[in-house]
């Protein structure tokens, strides 16, 4: 079996529903010391900054959205609720304003450290286990994610995303988002049918 590749820049500078369409399968890596954790990404959602009033993007640069205005290949993480923190994938051209919001994840490797860091323990239940990774704000709290990995080039070593093979169209599913007030109709949240990790079923 040969070893999993990092993606490339070229395939994050591709249109944002291509990437976040061909991001559902792969890797997401977090190296922590001498730890890797890893999931495997289940549910993300495309926002597009020229046409879409829900991206942070939307009304122009600001500082807090700067990165979102780089090519394709940077981690964009905002808090948002005064509580929580998202992480995103940037996608397409210089100046474009998109990005791929990381939805949910199934876990795959350093389990033991995500339940340490959402958690606060080692052992968890079973209920506990299918809501560590199923949200957005969960996946930067079990992946240590916060607003220092904002600006993070994902073609580095510390957070990065491995190739898989591409899924079948007919094993992804598309819906409106979750959580947004605007834009609200725009069919652009993709999800693996039938995972169990998924934000919402």
């Amino acid at each position: 079996m040969k070893p999993q590749k990092k993606l490339p820049k070229k395939f994050y500078t591709r249109d944002v529903h291509t990437v976040a369409k061909e991001l559902l399968g792969k890797l997401l890596v977090r190296k922590i010391g001498r730890k890797h954790l890893t999931g495997k990404i289940v549910e993300v959602e495309a926002y597009e900054g020229s046409v879409d009033e829900a991206a942070h993007t939307y009304g122009g640069k600001t500082k807090r959205n700067k990165v979102m205005f780089n090519e394709g290949g940077f981690l964009y993480v905002y808090f948002t609720y005064g509580m929580h923190f998202c992480s995103n994938v940037v996608a397409g051209k210089l100046n474009e304003g998109n990005a791929v919001l990381l939805r949910a994840v199934e876990p795959v490797n350093g389990i033991d450290q995500m339940t340490i860091n959402r958690f606060k323990k080692k052992n968890i239940s079973a209920v506990e286990f299918n809501n560590l990774t199923n949200g957005p704000a969960k996946i930067c709290s079990a992946f240590g994610i916060a607003r220092s990995e904002n600006g993070t080039d994902l073609t580095g070593k510390e957070i990065f995303i491995l190739d898989s093979p591409k899924l079948s169209e007919n094993k992804i599913a598309a819906s409106t988002r979750i959580g947004i007030k605007k834009s609200v109709d725009l069919p652009w949240r993709y999800y693996i049918k039938n995972n169990s990790f998924l934000s919402r079923k």
